[in-house]
């Protein structure tokens, strides 16, 4: 528990933080599980569309550092090479 004010500045903002990583990163997951369903239903058409809107948000989380750039370029490698395979 938090005795000193600095403390508990920082836990209330710690805890601010959470939150807002927590909507951002089921966002990003939602989107990825979107793309996986349409590369997995084999339309092409669908999974590049699914795959235009999971990028940037992919790049975004990225660069707020929810998850490390290797992370996003890794995802965004793997489904690219299932879209152009179907």
């Amino acid at each position: 528990m938090a005795n000193s004010p600095s403390a508990k500045k920082r836990a209330g903002q710690a805890e601010q933080r959470r939150q807002r990583n927590a909507g951002s990163r089921s966002m990003m997951r939602t989107y990825l599980k979107a793309t996986v369903a349409a590369i997995a239903s084999a339309d092409k058409a669908a999974a590049e569309a699914a795959y235009k809107k999971v990028v940037p948000i992919l790049d975004s989380s990225a660069s707020n550092g929810l998850i490390s750039r290797n992370k996003a370029a890794r995802h965004k490698s793997r489904m690219n090479a299932q879209i152009k395979a179907l």
